[in-house]
């Protein structure tokens, strides 16, 4: 069972963005995908880049240094579905938002 621990307010994240947390140390991107919501590695498999100040189209984030597109349901890369980045578990508690591994 995952560990969940609380990283953000669901107000934190407007539908269509995404943010960078802290999830026990690791940074960590969560995004607001119509209400409903993702949490992916922040760091992308290219060259670092952080995956949560990305532009958000649909599910797909951009990352901002290199436009290397990931599914945010998934972590997999649009043009390469062999590079991934890691997926978390989200929960909604009230008005949180947690993440798990």
């Amino acid at each position: 069972m995952a560990n969940f621990v609380k990283v953000c307010k669901l107000a934190d994240i407007c539908a269509g963005s995404g943010r960078t947390v802290d999830y026990n140390g690791k940074p960590v991107a969560v995004f607001n995908v119509e209400g409903a919501f993702y949490a992916i590695s922040d760091t992308c498999a290219h060259r670092g880049g952080p995956l949560g100040e990305g532009d958000l189209e649909g599910k797909i984030v951009v990352c901002p240094w290199h436009a290397w597109r990931y599914d945010v349901t998934t972590g997999v890369n649009e043009m390469n579905p062999s590079v991934s980045v890691q997926k978390f578990h989200i929960k909604v508690e009230g008005e949180d938002v947690l993440v798990g591994e």
